[in-house]
């Protein structure tokens, strides 16, 4: 298989990235870079810091020149960046020396590629919220219209009390829409133009470093973070927390519906599933679980990503070359688990039948709490508790529904308590809150 399922013809439409995938080719690297000299150029020519009209020739040489990756590479093994290759290639096409001269004026690799990097990482970033946006509104949809549909509530996997769908629609659907909510954030604390130097003290960019970084920030869209970051990390960090912020989330999801949609639950359908190459009978959750292993795989590259963090002295080699291999992973991961969210957030239906089935079987014992709460108030809630755990294992042993055991033991207490809206608590009110956020969108 290839080193990536996110490259493979083979697992294209298992691990299917979007519109993201396009971004972390090594074409897009190089666009991305040559986009960053080009706006250097023109900031530096309207400061005075180069000739205006080589800074025009530059610009827009770079919106027009195309440079084979594969030339680069020879370049790229002995340097260990790519953009003294990439410069030098440029120069030879732009095949004007008297302008050609002044490109990549006073700055450093890391420069380049950390802010053609960042972005690409704006692109995708809008890529996700477009997809997050899809998926909140159709679980807000869904969560509306089902807001009052009981079910079972499950705790270690066990039934606990009564829910309802549309409640869980939201729990799925709130963590998504506080991660939205706070893109505005990110993109202002986090997307920030390099332009710093080789040990991250402008020292060849000259008296007007400051205002070169500002006007370049500005004609890239970034932010300017005022200060080197070459060692300082923290805005990738900061981006990778988030698309994993998103991402547990959807791997929330994703391990609920696999559990949801099984044979002998079968409480949602997915819409989708998959075939087994044996058993005809089978109807396999294929999309929840590429999804979870998606949501897994973060967590390594995230890690590594951590680690990569740590840079030795004003600039460090290994540690950046690490961020390299799992930067375009975790944005791809994210995309792709973003298009597998979308499919289940627009597919999958409740089964009404079987969730009613869900909250009758186990002799109503789902409602035990709902009983212990309604005793306190007759009795200390010590002794409520020892009382209803005797009922539930006479329900048990005897094979007799909680509800008329408590009929007959305690006669007074209304039989409200074993309807599946009182016990649901504010579940109902929790889906339509989400409900009117999603719609708000």
């Amino acid at each position: 298989m290839a080193a990536s399922v996110f490259d493979s013809p083979l697992y294209a439409q298992l691990f299917p990235t979007g519109e993201a995938g396009r971004l972390f080719s090594d074409s897009a690297t190089i666009r991305a870079m040559l986009l960053v000299e080009g706006a250097l150029a023109k900031a530096q020519g309207a400061l005075g810091v180069i000739p205006e009209i080589s800074a025009a020739a530059i610009h827009r040489a770079t919106l027009e020149v195309q440079i084979d990756p594969g030339a680069l590479a020879l370049a790229t093994g002995q340097n260990g960046v790519s953009v003294p290759g990439l410069v030098t290639a440029f120069r030879d096409e732009m095949k004007a020396p008297e302008h050609s001269q002044y490109v990549h004026w006073g700055a450093t690799s890391q420069d380049i590629i950390d802010t053609g990097l960042m972005l690409r990482l704006r692109q995708a970033l809008s890529l996700a919220e477009t997809d997050l946006r899809d998926i909140i509104k159709a679980l807000g949809a869904q969560a509306q219209t089902q807001a009052a549909l009981p079910m079972v509530a499950r705790t270690y996997a066990q039934h606990a009390t009564p829910t309802t769908w549309g409640a869980v629609l939201a729990e799925w659907g709130a963590p998504l829409m506080d991660a939205l909510e706070g893109l505005a954030a990110l993109r202002a604390g986090a997307l920030w133009v390099s332009l710093s130097g080789a040990a991250g003290t402008s020292s060849a960019l000259g008296p007007q470093a400051t205002q070169t970084r500002a006007a370049l920030a500005d004609g890239l869209g970034l932010a300017d973070p005022k200060r080197s970051w070459h060692t300082d990390r923290t805005p990738l960090l900061r981006i990778a927390d988030w698309q994993g912020q998103v991402m547990a989330g959807l791997g929330h999801m994703a391990q609920s519906l696999i559990a949801l949609s099984a044979t002998d639950v079968g409480e949602v359908n997915l819409g989708r599933a998959g075939s087994s190459s044996t058993m005809p009978q089978k109807q396999n959750p294929v999309v929840p679980s590429a999804l979870l292993a998606l949501s897994q795989q973060m967590g390594g590259l995230r890690s590594t990503l951590q680690t990569a963090a740590q840079h030795s002295h004003q600039r460090d080699g290994a540690a950046w070359f690490g961020e390299w291999m799992v930067v375009p992973q975790i944005a791809l991961t994210l995309a792709s688990g973003l298009q597998h969210a979308k499919t289940l957030a627009m597919g999958i239906t409740p089964q009404p039948v079987q969730m009613n089935a869900g909250l009758e079987e186990g002799l109503g014992l789902i409602h035990a709490e709902a009983l212990s709460f309604a005793l306190a108030a007759q009795m200390p809630r010590p002794e409520a508790q020892a009382a209803v755990k005797t009922l539930c294992a006479e329900a048990m042993s005897k094979r007799i529904p909680l509800k008329d055991l408590v009929a007959t033991h305690h006669p007074d207490l209304s039989p409200n308590l074993f309807d599946s809206q009182h016990g649901a608590g504010d579940a109902q009110t929790q889906a339509m809150h989400f409900a009117t956020r999603a719609a708000a969108l």
